[in-house]
């Protein structure tokens, strides 16, 4: 997408899946699903030897991992359908696959969840195309999954993106991510260096100090009041219309920033402080 003639903006929006348009976490539920019950054991040891990108260790057990060999393609299906979402997702894309004031917008999801789930729970939101997760091969005849041919986490997310980018004839600086999580911190730190705009929904300290903006809700239309502010510079009031247009009524909006301060006293000043003479006059 490049800029229109008639001075309209394309600007392309992606999305993580997982906390960030939903309210579950994909591995959980299909850990559920299969009743494996130290699915968090797993994937915090993962983390601990550091074998694979951050995000990517449902998609490691899927392959490696004997209690998960189990796992069909309809297993995927249905997780994704027990998957509950954020409120007004669906509007939330409606409105970021159009045009808002003067700028075009393109939605897509890209996650590290297996791209089976996310298109399940998804379906009839949004297109199956618009949509990158990690990408499983099913043996036909076994039903097994046979192997993995991209996972869209970390630098996978960031590949997935430029190629987006490419695509659509996007500039990079017109470029919108949000996530949530540890998969999503390496294409924030991409996208802030070509100067697009990320943000944070969730309060991970090592998300929120690089994501441009953070926005905490239930409600999945969030995210696009820092994009009417930033993006398009529209004021309170015009937000405030925007959703009042579609019958919803912006309730509390409490703006915050907060310097969290923890002050530990060095043994070498204890010391010298201990050392210093009391004067008597």
């Amino acid at each position: 997408m490049s800029e229109r003639t008639e001075g309209r903006k394309a600007y392309l929006v992606a999305s993580d899946f997982d906390q960030t348009l939903s309210f579950n976490d994909s591995g959980s539920a299909l850990s559920e699903l299969l009743g494996v019950r130290d699915f968090d054991d797993k994937v915090a040891g993962l983390a601990k030897i550091s074998l694979v990108q951050q995000g990517a260790e449902l998609a490691y057990l899927l392959r490696h991992d004997p209690e998960f060999r189990k796992v069909r393609r309809e297993h995927l299906i249905e997780v994704g359908k027990s998957v509950r979402l954020k409120e007004n997702v669906r509007l939330l894309v409606d409105i970021l696959n159009g045009q808002v004031g003067h700028a075009q917008f393109s939605f897509n999801v890209i996650s590290a969840a297996p791209q089976d789930v996310v298109r399940s729970a998804l379906e009839g939101i949004v297109e199956p195309d618009h949509i990158f997760g990690t990408e499983l091969e099913f043996d036909e005849r076994t039903g097994e999954i046979a192997s993995i041919s991209r996972v869209a986490a970390g630098f996978g997310k960031v590949r997935v993106l430029q190629s987006l980018e490419a695509a659509g004839k996007t500039p990079p600086n017109h470029t919108i991510y949000m996530g949530d999580g540890s998969s999503d911190l390496s294409v924030m730190q991409h996208v802030n260096g070509y100067e697009g705009y990320t943000i944070a929904v969730s309060e991970a300290k090592y998300l929120t100090r690089i994501a441009k903006r953070t926005v905490l809700s239930s409600n999945a239309l969030s995210v696009l009041v820092p994009i009417l502010e930033d993006i398009l510079h529209w004021d309170s009031m015009q937000i405030r219309e925007l959703f009042s247009s579609y019958g919803l009524t912006l309730h509390e909006w409490d703006r915050v920033r907060t310097d969290r301060l923890t002050f530990h006293q060095s043994p070498q000043l204890l010391m010298a402080e201990d050392a210093t003479p009391m004067v008597v006059s």
